[in-house]
């Protein structure tokens, strides 16, 4: 237990800090912008530290099972630290494109941050990495689809008729994502996963070592129950963690929102906050699988990050929207729109081969760059 708390540490702090906002919220934002924003920083801060924690059980849990079972945990745990935020948000938060500024700012982070610096950091590494193409095209052609039905075509909706429009999208994104996990976790499971060649293997095949070549062997029975009660520990943490992120999420939300009033900040400001939260750990992740010459786990992660930002997140916030009455403004603005298809356009050719080297990955960071300077420019 001693061994658990102080692997945990992250997460007391973070529990200790959801004691302290608790207890010091009022004090606090009575002292002014200055001290909400000094808060509001510390609680990222916190709320980043917290979500590396998760991730990093999602990640056990993600080694045991394989992919492509492994990198869908790693997905949902970000996109559920993503939605919680994001629905605590909208409560204080008077901004009608939250969920749109949002979901556009993690699409541009996954595909053109993360995968953008894992593909030029591995490629300047390793040169052309391998991966399995039939994910990159299925993952491109079902982003597109969402993006197009949940943020483009509303800008066509008429406003009397937007809660007929909002049902149906929900309808639409559910069935996706259904047929999307019948295919990545049954017998199109191959489509999400890539047979690297070991040293061992390597070894056998040139006629070098085959002798030596490591043999498998089942594990013991008591190495079985150490394992069950390992991911019973690491699902227990990873709730425990959703929680206080949400409850720490809440408070910084407060903060946030004294701290940048009347201050001209960029529109999409929290909105981009909120998706570099969910982001922070899925960026370590991909840039030590690219670093490792494992780059379908970096494209399962990126581009499967963003479909499921689009195809969960989506049908959770248009529900919230139906049960208040209150549409959300989902339509892109045209530069957003102009985006979001260059980087699927960029995507769809980079990623056609089954290979990425540094010249891909610096295109897609540059076009993240570019997201970065419309976003100071408040675009």
């Amino acid at each position: 237990m001693t061994a658990i708390l102080k692997q945990e540490s992250f997460l007391l702090i973070a529990f200790g800090f959801a004691i302290l906002s608790y207890l010091f919220e009022h004090t606090l934002l009575e002292q002014g912008q200055f001290v909400s924003m000094i808060a509001a920083c510390a609680l990222i801060v916190v709320i980043v530290m917290a979500s590396t924690r998760v991730a990093h059980h999602a990640e056990v849990l993600a080694h045991k099972v394989g992919d492509p079972y492994g990198t869908m945990i790693l997905t949902l745990s970000a996109v559920a630290v993503e939605v919680l935020i994001l629905a605590i948000m909208m409560g204080s938060s008077s901004s009608p494109t939250l969920v749109r500024d949002t979901i556009y700012s993690a699409v541009m982070l996954d595909i053109n941050g993360i995968l953008g610096l894992a593909a030029l950091l591995g490629g300047l590494r390793h040169g052309e990495q391998p991966y399995n193409d039939d994910s990159s095209r299925t993952y491109s052609a079902m982003i597109l689809t969402a993006m197009g039905i949940s943020m483009i075509v509303p800008e066509f909706i008429p406003e009397a008729k937007w809660h007929y429009y909002s049902a149906f999208t929900i309808f639409a994104m559910v069935a996706l994502y259904a047929l999307f996990l019948k295919m990545q976790v049954g017998t199109h499971s191959y489509f999400f996963s890539y047979s690297y060649r070991s040293q061992a293997t390597a070894a056998a095949a040139s006629g070098v070592g085959s002798a030596a070549a490591p043999t498998h062997t089942p594990p013991k029975p008591a190495e079985e129950t150490e394992e069950r009660e390992s991911a019973t520990v690491s699902i227990t943490i990873i709730l425990v963690g959703v929680l206080i992120i949400g409850f720490l999420a809440e408070f910084m939300s407060a903060f946030l929102n004294e701290g940048l009033e009347g201050t001209g900040a960029p529109p999409a400001l929290m909105a981009v906050v909120v998706a570099s939260i969910s982001a922070a750990p899925e960026i370590l992740t991909a840039l030590r699988a690219a670093l490792k010459n494992r780059m379908q786990s970096v494209v399962n992660i990126a581009m499967g990050a963003s479909l499921s930002t689009v195809i969960l997140t989506v049908p959770v916030m248009e529900a919230i929207a139906l049960y208040t009455g209150q549409p959300f403004l989902m339509a892109m603005t045209p530069v957003q729109t102009v985006m979001v298809a260059i980087t699927l356009i960029v995507a769809a050719i980079n990623l056609n081969d089954g290979q990425t080297n540094a010249i891909e990955g610096m295109t897609h960071f540059v076009l993240f760059a570019t997201f970065v300077m419309l976003t100071f420019l408040g675009l």
